[in-house]
């Protein structure tokens, strides 16, 4: 989503021994006997691309702790795990949507090092001595020799620390510090008694997020803590053990509503001491989830970053509310404790999240959460309702209890309405449509710009419902960003369409004819003369001097070229707008033989998109706008085409393990990860899943077999099966498709039909079957 405006290109080549050898330690000092498919996951992939909510190692899904080391801690971009930084500055607890805190370090006080050791602490360490798996991180400073593992449940920090025998042992807490996108301030720790400690701190405020946060924690250690010491000048706080005690556990419990709290968390989720209990159960945990996938087939690679892909997927997006279903709502003028309605047994009914945007969520956690994870899906649903029963407006990206209003438009409307065409959501229907109908509407989050926290103009809404589109530029000025007229209009119409559908659904005929009209006015930035998007003035002036490949020119983290093709809603439209759909097949494959020589992205990073030769590919398959592409081929009768390029595009971007790449772009909380495992399982929803039949178009897979897992509590079926026959990194083309023994038309099955389970069986070629599609 939001790129940092720097140049910088990414360092692409990097030896796989070390990578390989960290992985094998990973499974051999964690000692646990049987292989689990959490073991295939390769933690490092892109970790020199570092974001600070993009790598979270000790930790379990959408878990409230993120624990890992973090290298970088000034800034979001570059910050947390950053591979190519060589020394730990803390192990902090909070990596999360403009949201850090609780950064704690082991230390060995000296005679050398005391006078200063409040402020230099830092420990340099090697990627020899480190061993990584979901829920689990070791890692060895070498400044004072010692072993520091971590673990958690969903809202607890476990640690481990085994010091050398005669060493002064302390635990250090840096409270008041810049951790990636905000400051930690006012940091506060009290000692309860010789095993307790509490603590505060406020996360400051920043450009996204506009209120402050406070983050409440409290801490456990099995061996008594002897002293307390704290450093006027920098607010830091040194905890001091015997130094007999050559191993040190510590229990972080972390809430955002008060102290008791992150108490009760603790003794909720974890009342014992094991801290190998709790790694084998956060790794069985992670098995679970990436189980209900199994491939089989391909390379050894191939499987390894499939299983990455779907961590990814997994790993974003963390809840905010407590184990009894407190939850900090910060939606009002003044903050309050809000709490989650609960089930006959007392516990919550869902968890409440914090959450980047939906923007593109369309095609990526849409189709992945519907269809594998429906619970995961349902709980976001419901956290986006208490949003709007608590703000009264649905968000699109919310921190710290209130909406950041990141990126632009209704950006939940398609999710929402995917999880209620798919069954997954089948309660307060009617409430919840006029909660979507309220965000397109004046008033709505709509009107509001990226991060426009105090207006409502730079949505440029008013002209969109006067004029038909949203100018370029908008003539009162800037309010927020993102205001890129062109891209606004085209998201605002899919939107408008999934709106649309819900509508119909609930016999809202008015309403229906409503939204669909608007649907439509993505014709309005089409320039039929050029055959490209094109940003207008209020005027209704086509942009003068356009250039379809300049970036950001009246569009969204991409070119009139990318944005052309967001039309996920009527691509037939807009085929028919390029004059039919020969010729807008043609000029999309001449994009992706343009794009290809470019490895289909704008570099290796997010932060390379600005790059004045990168930005003008005409497909850029590194951020949300055209992820799409590939697939649109299928709906312009060419599956051959779809099948091609998108088994061109895993094979060139997304097929490496290396921490230098992975997703070459942005992988905002999960979205690159999830497209990654749809386009290598070759199931897509090009308008997210929101029609009657939430149909899936069906792609090239790159394993033989796919076996999907059905949860029981959803789906009738229990499992669905896609086997393709004859498969091969040729064989790309499908000869022959069938399902359940029938013939599939179209390249397309229902929601339904796929999860009454079944099997799809494929039988590929290296030669298109046109003739028979």
């Amino acid at each position: 989503m939001e790129l940092k405006k720097i140049y910088k290109i990414g360092r692409i080549g990097i030896s796989l021994t070390l990578i390989f050898l960290v992985s094998c330690n990973a499974q051999k000092t964690v000692s646990l006997k049987e292989k689990q498919v959490s073991d295939k996951v390769y933690p490092l992939l892109d970790t020199e691309n570092s974001r600070w909510f993009y790598f979270s190692s000790a930790s379990r899904p959408f878990g409230m702790v993120n624990l890992n080391p973090d290298t970088e801690i000034k800034g979001d971009w570059g910050g947390g795990y950053k591979y190519t930084t060589d020394t730990v500055k803390g192990f902090s607890h909070v990596h999360e949507w403009q949201m850090s805190g609780v950064s704690v370090i082991p230390v060995a006080v000296s005679a050398e090092n005391k006078s200063n050791i409040f402020k230099d602490f830092y420990s340099k360490f090697s990627h020899q001595n480190e061993i990584i798996t979901p829920g689990y991180h070791s890692i060895k400073l070498d400044r004072y020799q010692i072993k520091a593992e971590l673990t958690s449940t969903l809202r607890v920090g476990f640690h481990k620390y085994t010091f050398p025998a005669k060493a002064q042992k302390a635990v250090l807490f840096n409270l008041n510090t810049i951790l990636g996108p905000c400051e930690n301030t006012n940091g506060k720790l009290e000692k309860n008694n010789d095993y307790e400690l509490s603590g505060s701190l406020v996360l400051s405020t920043n450009f996204r997020r506009p209120k402050p946060l406070t983050v409440f924690f409290k801490v456990k250690t099995k061996q008594p803590i002897t002293s307390i010491e704290r450093d006027v000048e920098t607010g830091n706080y040194l905890i001091n053990f015997n130094e007999k005690a050559t191993e040190v556990l510590m229990k972080v419990g972390i809430s955002y509503t008060s102290i008791e709290n992150a108490n009760n968390n603790i003794e909720t989720e974890l009342p014992h001491w094991d801290f190998n209990k709790t790694v084998k159960d956060s790794r069985k945990e992670w098995s679970d989830l990436l189980g209900r996938i199994k491939v089989e087939g391909g390379t050894e690679t191939d499987q390894r970053r499939f299983y990455t892909d779907l961590w990814h997927a997994l790993q974003g997006r963390k809840m905010i509310s407590d184990a009894n279903g407190s939850y900090p709502d910060n939606t009002g003028d003044t903050f309050r404790v809000g709490h989650l309605p609960l089930n006959p047994d007392g516990k919550p009914k869902f968890n409440h999240y914090n959450s980047d945007a939906f923007w593109g969520a369309q095609w990526t956690i849409n189709n992945l959460w519907g269809l594998v994870y429906p619970e995961i899906m349902e709980e976001f649903v419901y956290s986006l309702m208490q949003y709007y029963k608590d703000g009264g407006i649905i968000p699109r990206g919310p921190s710290g209890g209130n909406d950041t209003y990141v990126m632009t438009g209704a950006s939940a409307t398609p999710f929402i309405v995917s999880a209620i065409q798919k069954g997954i959501v089948k309660d307060d229907l009617e409430a919840i449509y006029l909660a979507l109908k309220k965000n397109h509407m004046p008033g709505g989050i709509m009107e509001k710009a990226g991060y426009e926290h105090n207006t409502n103009i730079g949505g440029g809404l008013k002209y969109y419902l006067e004029k038909g589109y949203v100018p370029y530029p908008l003539p009162e000025g800037n309010f927020g960003s993102h205001e890129d007229g062109a891209s606004q209009t085209l998201e605002y119409a899919y939107q408008d369409w999934t709106l649309a559908q819900l509508a119909k659904k609930l016999d809202h005929k008015e309403d229906y004819d409503y939204f669909i009209k608007r649907s439509k006015n993505y014709k309005n930035v089409f320039d039929q003369s050029i055959g490209w998007m094109r940003p207008k003035n209020v005027q209704g002036k086509w942009k003068e001097n356009y250039d379809p490949y300049q970036y950001e020119n009246g569009f969204i983290e991409s070119n009139g070229a990318q944005s052309t093709w967001f039309v996920p809603h009527d691509i037939e439209g807009l085929a028919n707008l390029m004059g039919g759909k020969e010729k807008a097949i043609i000029k999309l494959n001449q994009q992706f033989e343009t794009a290809k020589k470019q490895n289909y992205t704008s570099g290796t990073s997010h932060d390379a998109e600005l790059h004045p030769e990168f930005s003008r590919i005409p497909v850029n398959f590194g951020n949300q706008p055209s992820m799409q592409t590939s697939n649109i081929f299928t709906l312009l009768g060419r599956p051959d085409l779809t099948q091609y390029w998108t088994r061109n595009v895993v094979k060139t971007t997304f097929s490496g393990l290396s921490p230098a790449t992975g997703y070459n772009g942005d992988e905002d909380q999960g979205l690159m990860g999830s497209l990654n495992v749809l386009l290598k399982i070759g199931l897509f929803q090009m308008n997210g899943g929101t029609d009657k039949e939430a149909v899936y178009q069906i792609g090239s897979p790159i394993f033989n077999k796919i076996s999907i897992a059905l949860n029981p509590k959803y789906y009738s079926g229990k499992t669905f099966v896609i086997k393709a026959n004859n498969n091969s990194s040729e064989n790309v083309y499908i000869k022959d498709i069938k399902f359940n023994q029938k013939a599939v038309p179209n390249f397309s099955l229902s929601h339904q039909e796929i999860t009454n389970g079944g099997e799809l069986i494929l039988q590929m070629s290296d030669q298109s079957n046109l003739e028979k599609h």
